[in-house]
Formats: structure tokens, C-alpha cells, sequence
């Protein structure tokens, strides 16, 4: 099923989209046959009415498993390209062949291989795939107004603080959600280092239609290092 961008406004305003990703080298990426359509399950039983996912095969895997709509992405490290969020077309063809019912991309200020500014990306996408939706990844304000300017459809503030030019912070950047959310008319969705349920609900106070959360439920190794962390603090004091 594919969803119409009223149906998601609806499902995912004021909630929780979990994302479920495993990566080469993360103990939950198995090469031969993904498992994160197990996490999807167990975040649509939690009540989760969307999920962001990475690859092909996770899009396709999640979908068939849950029902839900999905944020696609895939990442990809091209060289000359700083951007490695569904940088270039073919990642983005991928994801529409898939059925991803959104598809987020990196639309930071950083370099980009082709030479497109932010805004000539957007419009290269809306050429060959019209009115798909988009998530644009961004990092600063600067960025946001740019994306919500060059026409996306969400702008996800999921790069703040792993770029030079955004507020490097151990938690949720709450200051750019609520600026953004005071500027743009379109659906700011909080992501990026949400540890905690309270900084989830703080999104949600700052203006954020909807809020992110990965790690912090979908990728045991972090959880657990967040964990031993604390008791290795404590026998240290």
C-alpha cells in the first residue's frame, strides 16, 4: 500500500516514527536476509504509526511486514560528495522502485559531487519523479528554510550536530525545532540524538510534528554501551 501525503500527516502528527536501520559491521546487519522487519514489528506493536529505514531491502521488508508507511534512505559514500543520505539519483530511483513513501535526502550546504546547490537537487528530483514526497536532512536553520524554499515536503532536523556549521550537543538541538517550526509551513520532524523519552515529548513541546527516535530503541550495541558506560562511571568515583 502506498500512502498519500494527507493520510501521513495524519498518522504521524504529535507521534513517534522509529527508525530501524543496521549497517555493515553493526551486529544487527545480516548479509544474507535483514532482520530489522523484526524491529518494525516490534515498533508498530509499540504503537509506532511510520518508520524511517535504510536500503532497498529493509524498505521493501518493513512494508510487507507492518503496513505502515516508510521513510526511505540509503546511504552511500560517493567520493567528492560530503552528502551520504540518498545523495544522488540513483539511490532515489531505488527507493521510488521500492515503494518508499517518502524518501529523505541529505540537503545540507555541504559538497556535492554534481556541483547542485540544495534547492537544484530538490528540483532535479521533482523533474523525473514529480510530486514524490521528500524529507530533506538538515543540520542549521539556514538549511531548513533553504529546503522548505526548494519545495520538500518535511524538513527533519536529523543532521544537527554531525556537520561543522550545527550546535554540537549530547542531546535533541530543541532551539532549531522550535525556530524552524516558527518559520516553515510545512512539517518539522525532530531528529537527532534523542536519548530519552522525556527529550522526545520536549520535540513535541518545541513545535515538532512528529519526532525520530533510533538508537536509543532500535540499536541494542549503543543501548548497551550507554549502560556500561554509567556503571563504569560509577566504579570510577
Amino acid at each position: 500500500m502506498k500512502y498519500t501525503k494527507n493520510e501521513i500527516l495524519n498518522l504521524i502528527r504529535g507521534s513517534l516514527i522509529i527508525s530501524c536501520q543496521a549497517l555493515p559491521g553493526e551486529p544487527l546487519y545480516v548479509e544474507e536476509k535483514s532482520v530489522m522487519y523484526l524491529m518494525a514489528r516490534a515498533a508498530k506493536l509499540a504503537g509506532a504509526k511510520c518508520i524511517r529505514t535504510n536500503s532497498v531491502r529493509d524498505v521493501r521488508e518493513i512494508k510487507a511486514e507492518t503496513g505502515l508507511p516508510v521513510i526511505g534512505l540509503i546511504k552511500q559514500v560517493y567520493e567528492g560528495y560530503e552528502p551520504y543520505i540518498t545523495p544522488t539519483m540513483k539511490e532515489v530511483d531505488e527507493l521510488v522502485e521500492a515503494g518508499a513513501d517518502i524518501i529523505a535526502t541529505d540537503c545540507t550546504l555541504r559538497k556535492r559531487g554534481d556541483g547542485l546547490t540544495p534547492e537544484e537537487w530538490v528540483a532535479k528530483i521533482r523533474r523525473r519523479h514529480g510530486d514524490v514526497l521528500l524529507m530533506a536532512d538538515i543540520s542549521n536553520y539556514e538549511e531548513g528554510v533553504q529546503a522548505w524554499k526548494a519545495g520538500v515536503d518535511f524538513v527533519g532536523t536529523t543532521m544537527s550536530g554531525y556537520t561543522p556549521c550545527s550546535r554540537q550537543e549530547d542531546g535533541p538541538d530543541l532551539e532549531l525545532v522550535r525556530a524552524l517550526s516558527q518559520t516553515v509551513d510545512i512539517p518539522v520532524i525532530g531528529e537527532g540524538k534523542v536519548h530519552y523519552p522525556e527529550q522526545a515529548v520536549e520535540m513535541l513541546d518545541a513545535g515538532a510534528y512528529a519526532v525520530v527516535v533510533g538508537g536509543a530503541i532500535t540499536r541494542p550495541l549503543e543501548i548497551a554501551r550507554r549502560f556500561m558506560a554509567a556503571i563504569e562511571n560509577r566504579a570510577q568515583s
